[in-house]
């Protein structure tokens, strides 16, 4: 039997995410109530310490950075904004690991880390939003798409709903696997998903439909984002014939396949809208709309690019 609960420290910034703030958490706390012991105990710390709101407006009460005290585990949370600020732990990080600290690292947070090492990312994983930001900042497109990665003394994840998987598995070091089967129960999570699965969207190649051949012309899509090929062309390599694809895609997805397209190439503009100080045009370019992109932006969203990027930022 433990006789000191294992620590982890949780790590926020303003803006965090409470999805991942909830996702470790409630998974330490069922644990320690299935339990009936204190198996694990946790600490929410800042830069500054005292609150800290996240970005759906909940607060939490927070001490300031201790690089002294003994933890197991500490965990940064995204925030949505890689550049902010409070993300920037070099110093904080490399202070935990050197006390044979594991630190994990969530969605921007990775990001962000990923960004200050450079080449190392091919080590990494971040939130597939993340992903297609740093390969258009910094031309780092080979960062895992595994929901998350273990890489000894650092372990990166996608964030989100990953957490809840992320937090089983490292619970689970600690506890019987039937334990914390039955915190995934509680939690009505169906199954604990391995390290390695791929994140849907932006990280799998093919989004499961059921329909293989509507999967495989799905993943030529998102792999032609930027020069977008003919949808006979996708038909064609998919071994499908365009009439019988435009069928299976009104069937199933209820649009048309240069609908889905669009709308593909439009989320990834979104993204780069939001995070990233790259162009207008330079962004119409990078989500396969040479000409007319403002245009086409505007009418799909009811408000041109240059306002939509306000609006976000003023969030």
């Amino acid at each position: 039997m433990t006789e000191n609960p294992t620590q982890f420290d949780i790590l926020v910034a303003s803006g965090f995410v409470l999805t991942e703030m909830a996702g470790v958490v409630d998974v330490l706390r069922l644990a320690n109530r299935v339990s009936k012991r204190d198996i694990f105990a946790w600490r929410f710390l800042s830069a500054r310490g005292g609150q800290v709101t996240s970005s759906s407006g909940a607060i939490v009460d927070t001490a300031r950075f201790d690089q002294q005290s003994r933890t197991d585990y500490a965990v940064v949370l995204g925030n949505a904004d890689p550049d902010h600020a409070e993300l920037s732990l070099s110093t904080i990080i490399a202070q935990y690991t050197a006390r044979q600290t594991r630190v994990v690292l969530l969605a921007e947070a990775a990001s962000r880390y990923i960004a200050d090492k450079g080449e190392d990312g091919v080590h990494h994983t971040t939130h597939w939003e993340n992903r297609e930001v740093l390969l258009e900042r910094l031309g780092l497109y080979e960062t895992k798409s595994a929901l998350v990665v273990d890489a000894g003394a650092i372990i990166t994840c996608a964030g989100m709903g990953a957490t809840v998987d992320m937090t089983l598995s490292l619970a689970s070091q600690h506890l019987s696997s039937a334990t914390m089967m039955t915190v995934a129960d509680i939690l009505l999570h169906e199954r604990i998903r391995h390290y390695n699965t791929l994140q849907p969207f932006g990280g799998r190649a093919t989004l499961t439909t059921g329909d293989r051949d509507l999967d495989a012309c799905i993943g030529l899509m998102q792999k032609h984002i930027e020069f977008p090929r003919p949808i006979s062309e996708i038909a064609q390599a998919a071994g499908v014939s365009k009439r019988s694809l435009e069928r299976r895609f009104h069937s199933v997805l209820h649009t048309t396949p240069n609908g889905y397209y669009r709308e593909l190439r439009l989320s990834k503009a979104n993204n780069l809208l939001l995070n990233t100080d790259m162009s207008i045009n330079e962004i119409g370019l990078a989500c396969g709309f040479p000409s007319g992109f403002s245009a086409i932006y505007k009418a799909t969203f009811g408000m041109t690019p240059n306002a939509a990027r306000r609006k976000g930022r003023l969030k």
